[in-house]
């Protein structure tokens, strides 16, 4: 079964197609977004929770982020989902296909034309993607996290983070650029970014361990050095802290002696 996203700026059209979305006995679920800016944010929910998104059902002229512009960013995304374009304009089928899109609909949307759609979405869905076999455990290259700036949407690469501070409801991303406030649970993030190198090091931090340049301790107490900053190592999290570090030097005493041997 299908989970979908419909996303228009005008309340009678975006009605219109959830409601023809629900309709198709394919679908499980379906959520609406009034705008592009708006589609992110349900997105980048979506992945930190675990949710599966498989379409995104939206229109191409809005205001802000268009649809186009809200589809090119989706390839910073490890596993991006399929986009169906239901426009009025019938202008932009070019850029849209080359772009990737799996269908495109003009409006007044058909429902016979709409299943069609879905068809194609559905037949996507179950194709497998090439190399599945040996890379389903492989971490994503990268993820782009959408974060909100003074009125403006800005994905944030998590190669460039270098640790995360829980807030409340929200965590900070910190990178060299700056920092950007994210509503979503650290724990969650610390889930879906594990594989990715990321370690707890407190229960209110989430550490890039490729940016840990040294462990210190000092009065039995831990800290790491990132950057510029020191940040404190609680007792429950000092020894798996210490343990990653270990490997990783072993591992690159390991890949040195062979470089050496090699030459």
């Amino acid at each position: 079964m299908l989970r979908v996203l419909a996303v228009d700026d005008e309340v009678p059209a975006l009605e219109e197609l959830v409601y023809l979305l629900r309709e198709d006995p394919r679908i499980e679920q379906v959520s609406g977004a009034g705008d592009a800016a708006a589609a992110l944010r349900d997105l980048s929910r979506m992945l930190v929770a675990g949710e599966r998104l498989d379409a995104v059902f939206l229109d191409i002229r809005m205001p802000g982020l268009d649809g186009l512009d809200f589809t090119r960013l989706l390839t910073g995304f490890a596993e991006p989902p399929e986009v169906v374009f239901v426009t009025a304009h019938d202008d932009c089928a070019v850029a849209a296909y080359e772009l990737g899109a799996l269908d495109y609909l003009l409006k007044p949307v058909r429902p016979e034309r709409l299943a069609e759609a879905v068809r194609r979405v559905d037949e996507a869905v179950r194709r497998p993607s090439r190399g599945d076999d040996d890379a389903s455990e492989q971490p994503a290259p990268d993820e782009m996290v959408p974060v909100e700036l003074a009125g403006r949407t800005r994905l944030v690469s998590r190669r460039a983070v270098t640790y995360v501070e829980a807030q409340g409801d929200y965590v900070r991303l910190h990178t060299d650029d700056g920092s950007y406030l994210v509503r979503m649970p650290l724990a969650a993030l610390a889930r879906r970014w594990e594989a990715a190198g990321f370690i707890r090091i407190h229960r209110s931090t989430l550490v890039a361990s490729a940016h840990i340049s040294e462990l210190r301790f000092d009065g039995g107490r831990a800290a790491v050095q990132v950057g510029a900053e020191l940040l404190p190592v609680s007792r429950r999290h000092t020894r798996e802290v210490r343990d990653l570090l270990v490997r990783r030097f072993r591992h690159t005493e390991i890949d040195q002696q062979g470089r050496d041997e090699d030459d």
